[in-house]
């Protein structure tokens, strides 16, 4: 009976692993490396700089999918041999390694099920992080610092390229603000459901009477743009100004004008960048976080005016979404999944893919909902 249920679990994992390659689109994905490639070879790639770091990103991405989902199948192939040859031989131990690896591969598949969740029109785009600090003083901007840190983490875990935009640092500890570009194949997608108010409860190391507070942060993601995405931006209704970038503590880091803030008129957006030497630099990244984000505030009022028309009351599902208790006990949970770790310092270190994958399937449940709603009231 163990060997058929083997045998029947892996068969299971085969169709999983085929429905998988279907969606994700194993066939187009080595086309277009192909094609990358071409582009890669030809001589006068590097003549223009932006358009290069453009391809070779792309070709790394689809390299790096490629090699994960076919390593995945390779390893659930040479699964099917070794259950064959454990019941063949009826050798206990290797039935045992068998057992194993399919839990280990069962684990794998399942994450790499969730991306075929993400089918929004900009998932499949690298991510612009924005994290803010709010109500609660010194605490909820050392929060805010927390929560860049453990991003950045969780990025490295998976070895996802990061690029800090721009950083605020606050007085005393921590910071008001900080911008920073995540870019991994679908990071927008599975990222956006981090988006919404995260609240830290703990003792303060910053109260001398050791009392306990609460500290409150945003976090915003948006895709980021290319340059074929249709969002205009008038001169007129920016206004740019230029300073010199400075680090912790108000330090100076730059003895010139380089860093650049532009501010939307019409819709007060600010965004800043001081990572570049280049104030033209500087000027071209702060366009294309603002586009993003006013890319993604376009398409928050055209879901508004659905709601609207559907009669829908609620607030934005990201708002209080997650705490993080670290006093009188230890527990992240999330407000909408009702998941929850008493791990807190995995946590913040970037174990947060549990979180992730638990809040994808969440919003995947609640686009159905919205959908079966709009279908019923039409």
């Amino acid at each position: 009976m163990a060997e058929l249920d083997l045998d029947a679990k892996i068969k299971q994992l085969d169709a999983t692993m085929h429905s998988i390659e279907q969606v994700l689109d194993f066939d187009g994905m080595r086309r277009e490396i192909a094609e990358l490639e071409q582009q890669v070879a030809a001589p006068d790639l590097w003549d223009d700089q932006a358009n290069a770091q453009r391809v070779t990103g792309r070709l790394s991405t689809l390299q790096g999918e490629l090699e994960r989902v076919s390593g995945l199948r390779s390893r659930l192939d040479d699964l099917a041999v070794l259950a064959e040859l454990a019941e063949e031989e009826g050798d206990e131990d290797t039935r045992a390694e068998a057992e194993v690896e399919l839990g280990r591969i069962a684990q794998s598949i399942e994450a790499l099920e969730v991306r075929t969740l993400l089918s929004g029109e900009y998932d499949e785009r690298d991510a612009l992080v924005t994290i803010r600090s709010g109500a609660g003083g010194v605490d909820a901007a050392d929060f805010a610092e927390m929560l860049m840190r453990m991003y950045v983490r969780w990025a490295e875990r998976h070895k996802y390229p990061v690029e800090v935009f721009d950083t605020s640092y606050a007085e005393e500890a921590g910071i008001k603000s900080a911008t920073f570009e995540i870019r991994a194949p679908y990071a927008y997608g599975t990222l956006s459901v981090e988006s919404g108010t995260h609240r830290l409860v703990r003792i303060s190391p910053f109260d001398n009477q050791g009392r306990r507070q609460t500290g409150f942060a945003a976090v915003e993601v948006v895709p980021v743009l290319e340059q074929t995405d249709e969002i205009d931006v008038p001169e007129d209704e920016i206004r740019i100004d230029v300073y010199r970038s400075s680090g912790p503590g108000g330090q100076s880091v730059n003895t010139t004008d380089s860093a650049v803030r532009i501010t939307h008129l019409p819709t007060g957006i600010v965004v800043s960048c001081q990572n570049e030497k280049s104030q033209l630099q500087n000027r071209a990244s702060a366009m294309v976080i603002l586009k993003s984000k006013l890319l993604v505030r376009k398409r928050a009022e055209e879901r508004a005016k659905l709601d609207e028309l559907r009669g829908d009351v609620q607030g934005s599902w990201g708002d209080q979404m997650r705490s993080y208790v670290l006093h009188p006990y230890q527990m992240v949970k999330d407000l909408r999944t009702e998941y929850e770790t008493g791990n807190t310092q995995a946590v913040f270190d970037g174990a947060i893919d549990d979180f992730i994958e638990a809040g994808i399937r969440w919003r995947r449940g609640q686009d159905g909902s919205d959908a079966a709603a709009d279908h019923s009231g039409s």
